[in-house]
């Protein structure tokens, strides 16, 4: 049986996700369908790209995930398949796909064009038909012309002549966890084994890394690496978002880690 993920920024105030799964469900009869999201605010890649990365690499080989972001992007719009650690994905060419999956080692083809009679249900449509026909056959078997995907990369902190990285926020979860654009590995090679000052909204300061939310009391303040790799902002038991009025895509977060 065919496992589908999907992940968009349609929101859940109307039918967009009922009728993209509707349709994929005539598509690919039989088939799992699975959210990954549907909350990713609108033409925000970075948090696109977070969201499907945690996700992806927890599913079984032959998954086929469908990229349902800013589909329109691109003029004509396209679907474009692409295979990454034996599995599928099936995207609009935005720039995603190289942030979420890293710029080496992804293989890609185009699929389908739309014209200019055609709609969002012809996309959905033609993605349906694409998982279907890959539960059955590898892309390779298909006969599809390669394609090249427009390069992109996520914007990384650098360290500033004055000694600090600006990093900005990616995604804030349900508990209100603030996750920012710093990986465990990029802010250890900043570091250098030095001692560090995350600063933030001109007066919040934390300079010890946590591994756990308990690691300190109930309703105080720490960072540390989530599960997946990425800087959080938290608050044990509370809600660092609100608390510290840290936005996403906002310009006064004033987040800035000092190395000292």
């Amino acid at each position: 049986m065919a496992c589908i993920t999907l992940l968009s920024d349609f929101g859940l105030q109307d039918a967009s996700v009922a009728i993209a799964k509707g349709t994929l469900m005539q598509q690919a009869p039989g088939a799992t369908i699975i959210d990954i999201s549907h909350e990713v605010k609108p033409f925000c890649a970075p948090q696109a790209a977070y969201l499907l990365s945690a996700a992806y690499k927890n599913f079984p080989p032959g998954t086929c995930h469908i990229i349902l972001f800013d589909l329109f992007s691109e003029k004509p719009s396209r679907i474009i398949l692409s295979e990454h650690n034996s599995q599928y994905f099936l995207s609009p060419d935005n720039g995603l796909l190289p942030i979420a999956l890293g710029a080496g080692n992804i293989s890609s083809w185009l699929y389908f064009e739309m014209n200019a009679s055609q709609t969002f249900i012809d996309w959905l449509k033609a993605a349906g038909q694409a998982a279907n026909l890959l539960q059955e056959k590898n892309p390779a078997g298909l006969g599809l012309p390669d394609y090249k995907l427009i390069s992109s990369a996520q914007k990384t902190p650098q360290l500033s002549v004055q000694g600090f990285a600006a990093c900005e926020v990616m995604h804030i979860d349900q508990y209100e966890n603030v996750v920012v654009n710093i990986t465990k590995q990029q802010f250890e090679e900043l570091a250098k084994g030095r001692s560090f000052s995350i600063r933030f909204m001109e007066v919040e300061e934390i300079n010890t890394m946590s591994s756990n939310y308990t690691d300190v009391r109930e309703g105080f303040k720490l960072c540390r690496f989530n599960s997946n790799g990425y800087l959080e902002i938290c608050i044990n038991r509370g809600k660092a978002a609100s608390l510290f009025g840290l936005r996403q895509g906002s310009r006064h977060n004033g987040i800035k880690i000092f190395f000292e």
